[in-house]
């Protein structure tokens, strides 16, 4: 087995469009739009890990080759307001605009400089390609003002700069700015697909998948690959001297050990009633851990059907899950629809 500590979903990160899995259609209209040199602003809507940042970074290194970098730029727009100044003293790219590595001493609001650096790397010309490229990753965290300042430079330098948005809700980018890009559609692998990449990951790291623990990474992942290839690779470390297959117990065994010990913790609160102590886990969750909504519901969903409760009760309670889950498409904070749903469990 490789012994390699590289995390896979890094490690096997498609590097040209052509080493994409899945989403096809989104990727040939790409490639064409890359082939007719007429590139215009994208934005890739999906769910998480549907392969839209992969897609990005392959799209850079098709249009700029191996020194991408000097004209791809990528911002996470969740750090940037989620996280605050907490994550602009942090960013070594930052530091000459704040002027500062202690977050009490900015002086500037996050969405001014939110404008300063795009306004900068976006008027900033290319050396060597016609145009550069920003690529601005879950594009639903930015605020009002700063989807409105960021129509507006895209507006400013579209001779000399495109801008690739992904999001995850579409709805809540304002439709000026969803307007201004081609809309690319993204979404999970087909069962077969990545039960075939799956095998193809196993078998570079020397292992072997059997046919039961194929069905269990399927069944788990449902479709999300980078969420396959984490179980595979946290599987592989539980395989003895020797070993080398995955098995479906040992899906079963490390699926159960992906579970965030807070979240059990957030049922038992929510079950309680005690609502104060399940905010304090919520916020713990969201921003402590960086845990997503999504992740959230996804693995309370987990918990409470291997729960004790009746038959009745879990219905109950994933439906309460599923409600939330549909509000948090279109909310704008998690946590209020996390906070929401714990009060009515």
């Amino acid at each position: 087995m490789d012994t390699e500590k590289d995390v896979w979903t890094v490690k096997y990160r498609p590097h040209t469009l052509d080493d994409v899995i899945g989403n096809e259609q989104s990727v040939t209209t790409i490639r064409q739009l890359v082939q007719s040199n007429n590139l215009p602003h994208l934005v890739f809507h999906g769910p998480v890990n549907s392969g839209k940042a992969s897609v990005a970074f392959a799209l850079a290194f098709e249009l700029y080759g191996e020194g991408y970098e000097r004209n791809f730029t990528y911002f996470n727009a969740s750090d940037f307001f989620d996280q605050g100044k907490r994550y602009l003293v942090r960013d070594k790219r930052f530091i000459r605009i704040i002027g500062t590595d202690d977050p009490k001493k900015i002086r500037k609001s996050v969405i001014a400089i939110f404008k300063e650096v795009i306004n900068e790397y976006a008027g900033t010309g290319s050396i060597d390609a016609d145009y550069k490229v920003i690529f601005i990753d879950n594009a639903e965290s930015l605020n009002l003002d700063a989807q409105h300042a960021l129509r507006r430079i895209m507006e400013k330098y579209n001779a000399t700069c495109r801008f690739i948005l992904s999001t995850t809700q579409p709805s809540r980018l304002i439709p000026p700015l969803r307007s201004r890009g081609l809309q690319l559609f993204f979404t999970y692998l087909s069962d077969a697909k990545l039960i075939e990449y799956a095998r193809l990951i196993a078998a570079k790291e020397g292992l072997t998948i059997s046919d039961d623990g194929s069905d269990a990474i399927a069944y788990h992942s449902k479709g999300n690959l980078a969420k396959a290839l984490l179980t595979m690779q946290i599987a592989s470390l539980s395989l003895q001297s020797g070993d080398c297959e995955i098995t479906q117990q040992l899906i079963y065994e490390t699926v159960l050990g992906e579970t965030h010990g807070d979240v059990t913790g957030l049922l038992e609160f929510a079950l309680a009633g005690d609502i104060i102590a399940a905010r304090k886990l919520i916020d713990k969750l969201l921003i402590e851990d960086g845990m997503s909504g999504s992740e959230i519901l996804e693995q309370l969903h987990g918990v409470v059907v291997a729960s004790n409760e009746t038959d009745a009760d879990i219905a109950k309670y994933v439906n309460k899950i599923a409600e939330a889950d549909l509000r948090m498409l279109d909310a704008s904070n998690a946590r209020i629809q996390l906070e929401a749903m714990v009060a009515n469990f």
